[in-house]
């Protein structure tokens, strides 16, 4: 895990913009000016610890070169078949993989890797001048933000990259952005807080051609097949195999690593998964979890009970209404523009706690997603197997998830409905938001959740392919990114592998959650190793208590009136 800059501007403080991104990459950094382009690097050193994987990288005859922020699992094999072509290798990172597959194999690289990545790579050889194609992994793990205005161009791992690197352009606010922040609790890609500045979506690439100074691509190179038939058609013993061997393989890869791995461990149907399963190839392996003095936001029971079964080491913190105010300020430094996911602050303080055992952590997010975890799911399945919406009960559920505003009872279809779970409360009218922010009547607030809504996939299908593509890299893996990466600690997401997610994706609803039960075909495929009180309880998630907020009002406000002032 690291941190990555470059651009195209001579007069750009390259320096200072990866000195910003120090903790991501504690062990090393490196800046390379090249005659019409810039690539820099800050090392958290993980698979190699030699200088030869310092980066950036180049190819041999110095016409290629590539600054790279993940981890690919599984290169190994990819690296074999290019030796076996004629490559040589002067190290065992996944960097000089990358570097020689796209050698070989131009942009079809990618198609060869899995795992979580932000890669630039810098090539002389294309054009007048040469290009830069940046590429962002599949689910969103890794992040990747650019800055483009016509002419100058940049690209950084954190917006605040981008801030201390382009010091001589006033970045302008976009108040699209923070309307969009306010329905959404955080600023959905492709948009930041900035005009001219975006995150790149995930399984996407970009291609700047360095002397045009234009964007000429920027679409999708991966497409995730929907199976949107319903009943059930496999057997269930044979869903169970796959999905054990699948879960025990991404596991057993993402746990390679030249310096120590931990996993967290909250007490949920998933860490638990993941810590069973690490446990197995690892059985000195370090667990990591974090309780509150509030009862129902407290798990730790759950965690004691599987982190005894199995004699696995555990180490603990308390969160408080203490240590969430002393690290109030910290959100803006953390995340660069509004987010108000208040779950940052105890996953915050349960990386803090790992890094001072472990550089990387397994955790068990992305499951819900994939497999068909959250509550809701079933909720608006429920209200579409009636033959249309129950307007009095759902208007009814709306006021009451949206407290302090009052709703006429109104007709919701399917993406109002989503919405109305999905979006937090706002203190003032929509009409009074947009009047303040200068948003024009005719802007859709929606448009980020329509973009992937498909109206034809069963319910559980559609919600978790929504929630797939927004919540997830918007809000989830964002969060986790971040905070574990202020403490320079490696978060891996094993749920989120390629064939992990294709494999759950190419399943009907029923065969996935079998008799509706959430995550059914999971928590079947492990009866036998996890207690029934773990797998089959009422999911809790990782909230923060919300009374540890001073004033009435919503999370998402306070911290951007007292933080942003915009």
């Amino acid at each position: 895990m690291c941190g990555i800059i470059g651009g195209n501007n001579q007069r750009w403080n390259y320096i200072k913009g990866i000195e910003s991104m120090k903790h991501r990459g504690p062990d090393g950094t490196k800046v390379v000016k090249l005659e019409d382009f810039c690539l820099a690097f800050t090392r958290l050193a993980v698979i190699d610890l030699s200088e030869n994987a310092m980066q950036p990288m180049f190819s041999k005859d110095n016409q290629v070169g590539i600054v790279f922020n993940g981890e690919i699992y599984g290169y190994q094999k990819l690296r074999r078949q290019l030796e076996k072509k004629g490559y040589e290798f002067s190290s065992t990172s996944d960097t000089e993989v990358i570097l020689n597959a796209y050698l070989e194999y131009g942009e079809r690289f990618v198609t060869k890797i899995d795992g979580m990545f932000a890669i630039a790579i810098y090539d002389k050889r294309e054009g007048r001048s040469g290009t830069v194609r940046l590429y962002r992994d599949r689910l969103g793990i890794k992040p990747l933000y650019y800055y483009y205005d016509g002419k100058d161009f940049g690209f950084s791992s954190e917006l605040k990259g981008i801030v201390s690197m382009c010091s001589d352009i006033s970045l302008q606010i976009d108040n699209t952005a923070i309307y969009d922040y306010l329905n959404y609790i955080y600023i959905p890609e492709p948009k930041t807080m900035y005009k001219n500045t975006y995150k790149l979506l995930p399984a996407h690439r970009l291609v700047f051609d360095v002397y045009s100074q234009k964007v000429v691509k920027n679409g999708a190179y991966w497409k995730l097949e929907i199976n949107g038939t319903r009943g059930a058609q496999r057997k269930q013993e044979d869903l169970i195999c796959e999905a054990r061997e699948l879960i025990k393989q991404s596991v057993k890869e993402q746990m390679a690593a030249d310096v120590p791995v931990g996993v967290f461990l909250s007490g949920g149907v998933d860490s638990s998964i993941i810590t069973y399963e690490s446990n197995k190839i690892n059985p000195q392996i370090e667990s990591f979890s974090v309780g509150f003095n509030e009862a129902p936001y407290n798990e730790l029971d759950f965690a004691r009970r599987l982190a005894d079964r199995y004699q696995i080491r555990r180490n603990e913190k308390i969160f408080d209404r203490d240590i969430f105010h002393v690290n109030f300020d910290s959100l803006k430094e953390w995340y660069d523009e509004p987010f108000a996911d208040t779950s940052a602050f105890p996953t915050y303080l349960v990386s803090k706690k790992a890094r001072e055992k472990v550089v990387v952590v397994l955790t068990g997010d992305g499951s819900d997603e994939v497999f068909g975890g959250y509550a809701r799911y079933s909720i608006l399945e429920e209200k579409e197997q009636k033959n249309g919406y129950d307007n009095v009960l759902i208007s009814k559920l709306y006021c009451r998830l949206r407290k302090d505003r009052k709703y006429d009872w109104k007709f919701l279809d399917g993406l109002n409905l989503y919405n109305s779970y999905m979006a937090p409360a706002l203190s003032e009218s929509d009409r009074m938001l947009r009047e303040r922010l200068g948003i024009p009547k005719d802007y859709d607030k929606l448009w980020h959740f329509r973009r992937y809504y498909k109206k034809e996939l069963p319910a559980v299908t559609r919600m978790q392919y929504l929630d797939l593509k927004t919540y997830l890299p918007g809000d989830i893996l964002t969060k986790v990114d971040r905070v574990s990466m202020a403490v320079s600690l490696e978060s891996r997401v094993p749920f989120l592998d390629r064939r992990i997610v294709e494999f759950a994706f190419s399943l009907s609803q029923e065969d996935r959650c079998p008799a509706g039960e959430a995550k059914g075909l999971l928590k079947k495929a492990y009866e036998p190793d996890i207690d029934k009180e773990i797998l089959y309880r009422t999911k809790q998630g990782f909230a923060m208590p919300t009374n540890y907020f001073r004033r009435r009002m919503s999370a998402q406000e306070e911290l951007l009136g007292k933080l942003w002032k915009v």
